[in-house]
């Protein structure tokens, strides 16, 4: 019978991406973007105990009336836990490590990631002030593909994140980085992502980054980015076309005063470039299309045009 300590062992382990507990005897990992079953087996009691030992120093909470938790880890590693009853019977743990080869365009043209051409432009994009959203599925590769243009973000440039967990890491000196915060257990001190993006706006940003948008903060992105302030985020989204429709949706969930007519036309004019990376089935991760938006709204839609199509990584069994 494995302890925690083989966990944690496997958790220093910097081939790996991730690791996921489902249940004492089901362990797995990824390493390359493919994904495997460990042979071992634990004590839901050493399992708790990693997870006991892993939130220490996060000032996060895990019990009956939070059964969820985020957190970052000492080494930038994102944890996930969920407890019963809202899972069934054992806990789930998710351990997302940092891929810390990855820390520039150039290392991700060394890997075939994308072309020398494609982050030249990415580059210049950047330099330019232009607002460009990473879009992919759950584990692409966004937030290593962000982290890597946010490097080539000038020195001087001033760079607010906000996250719902850190994962962003910067060379900038004149960085600031927030993340969200649960409420207490009566309910008070919540801090959200919309919280963040107005805060942020007030810290005299050059560049605003949210590190992935999944609801009604979109509205407060969109603003911010139609008042030429540039930014950068992720999205989940299966191609740019679809991260171009998250884009106009989600803010439709700030309020029913925000509509369609209003947020289609703020999308064409504040995102630049949209740039799509995904994972094949052997674990490959590759930028498949750099779109640009024109700024115009075509049949009630954003026009976007695509620089770069790659749909042979799609084909890869």
């Amino acid at each position: 019978m494995a302890s925690h300590l083989d966990l944690e062992l496997l958790a220093q382990d910097d081939t790996l991406e991730e690791i996921w507990v489902n249940s004492p005897s089901k362990v797995f990992i990824s390493r390359n973007g493919v994904s495997e079953q460990v042979p071992l087996e634990i004590s839901s009691e050493d399992v708790a105990l990693w997870v006991e030992r892993m939130l220490l120093d996060s000032n996060r909470r895990l019990d009956m009336s939070q059964p969820f938790v985020d957190a970052t880890l000492k080494d930038g590693s994102r944890l996930h836990v969920v407890i019963p009853d809202i899972v069934q019977k054992s806990w789930s743990v998710n351990v997302r490590k940092h891929l810390k080869k990855f820390k520039s365009l150039s290392d991700l043209v060394a890997e075939e990631v994308l072309s020398q051409l494609d982050a030249e432009f990415l580059s210049s994009s950047i330099s330019q002030g232009k607002s460009v959203i990473v879009a992919g599925g759950t584990g692409a590769g966004k937030t290593t593909l962000l982290n890597c243009l946010l490097n080539e973000v000038d020195p001087a440039e001033r760079v607010i994140t906000c996250e719902e967990v850190f994962e962003i890491s910067l060379n900038q000196s004149d960085w600031v980085a927030m993340q969200t915060r649960p409420g207490s257990i009566e309910g008070n001190g919540e801090v959200t992502l919309r919280h963040l993006v107005r805060e942020a706006l007030r810290m005299r940003p050059e560049r605003l980054v949210i590190g992935e948008v999944r609801q009604a903060e979109c509205f407060d992105l969109l603003l911010a980015l139609n008042s030429g302030q540039p930014g950068m985020a992720t999205i989940h989204a299966n191609s740019s076309r679809e991260a171009i429709l998250k884009l106009c949706t989600l803010p439709l969930l700030a309020g029913s005063n925000v509509t369609a007519g209003f947020v289609v036309p703020m999308v064409a004019n504040a995102v630049d470039v949209i740039v799509h990376i995904a994972r094949a089935k052997n674990g490959k991760r590759k930028v498949t299309s750099i779109s640009e938006l024109t700024g115009k709204v075509v049949e009630g839609l954003p026009e976007i045009v695509t620089r770069t199509m790659n749909t042979n990584l799609l084909k890869v069994s």
